[in-house]
């Protein structure tokens, strides 16, 4: 089976001098594909790049992208600010006159803030090779986080195929009934019959029998025990597809609904009521898994 889910967590690393950085990519349940980039300042035009990436390999999902980023020291250079240091001299031959002090060192005059800076030896915006290592990376991150949502898709498959199994099993034992027995029905509506004509004599005994004939083939079960039948079989089918195949198990979990839910009205009988049930509470259950598949 090859479904894969829609929950997902993905992390990459990589680095290119000056340049260190991590990928986060995280995904869960969504109608669509919703995604979401929280990039550092100054990198924002790499963001279609990112995105026409993700759109190739996802389908479905909420998918949110951070990209962390830091620089080495080795990409930074010291630069003297003249204005700053003349500013600061005046200042200090000012104190020392007024004072009496000995000059200061040029530590200290170095040592006071915004006479050095720190410069940047390249912009990382403008930096093609940095932005093409940053998209490799992050399409590691997507590979990384495709393989989990297939290792997790692996698991839902063996869940949605028990319940499909209970689903069957739950079907066979409604028509197996043996309130479905021909015995079983000609009795029934002897009863429904013999009831009628007691209450009311005047009534038309071969009327009473047409009536109660098709009252008899409205309550019994068949069409939606073959109906079910062919759900299961088509899920089944669904499972083995290599495309994606959540929007259609979503719809056919619905078809299974309303059909446990006519089953359970048509129901004439303790142990089909029970099977009917007993099936609906399987197919929520299967309805809940089915979210989770891209």
């Amino acid at each position: 089976m090859t479904i894969r889910s829609m929950t997902g967590f993905a992390r990459t690393e990589g680095a290119l001098a000056p340049a260190r950085w991590h990928w986060e990519v995280r995904s869960v349940n969504g109608r669509g594909l919703d995604l979401r980039f929280r990039l550092p300042p100054g990198l924002d035009a790499l963001e279609p790049r990112l995105r026409e990436a993700a759109q190739k390999r996802l389908s479905r999902g909420n998918v949110s992208a951070t990209l962390s980023l830091s620089r080495e020291a080795g990409g930074a250079a010291i630069r003297l600010n003249e204005a700053a240091l003349m500013q600061v001299v005046a200042a200090a031959d000012r104190a020392r006159e007024l004072t009496r002090a000995a000059p200061p060192s040029l530590e200290a005059l170095l040592a006071v803030r915004g006479v050095l800076e720190v410069a940047e030896t390249t912009e990382l915006a403008d930096d093609e090779a940095l932005a093409k290592a940053l998209a490799s990376s992050f399409e590691r991150a997507l590979e990384a986080l495709i393989e989990a949502r297939a290792t997790e898709g692996g698991r839902l498959a063996s869940v949605l195929a028990d319940q499909l199994g209970q689903i069957e099993q739950l079907t066979s034992t409604a028509a197996a009934s043996p309130a479905r027995s021909v015995e079983a029905i000609r009795q029934r509506l002897a009863d429904q019959v013999a009831r009628l004509m007691e209450a009311a004599s005047a009534l038309d005994p071969a009327r009473l029998h047409q009536e109660a004939a098709l009252i008899a083939t409205k309550a019994d079960i068949q069409e939606e025990v073959q109906r079910l039948g062919s759900h299961v079989a088509a899920a089944r089918e669904l499972l083995a597809s290599p495309e994606p195949i959540g929007r259609k198990l979503e719809f056919l979990a619905q078809e299974f609904n309303r059909e446990a839910n006519t089953l359970c009205s048509k129901a004439n009988a303790p142990d089909i009521t029970r099977a009917g049930l007993a099936l609906k509470a399987v197919i929520d259950q299967l309805r809940e898994q089915v979210q989770n598949i891209e």
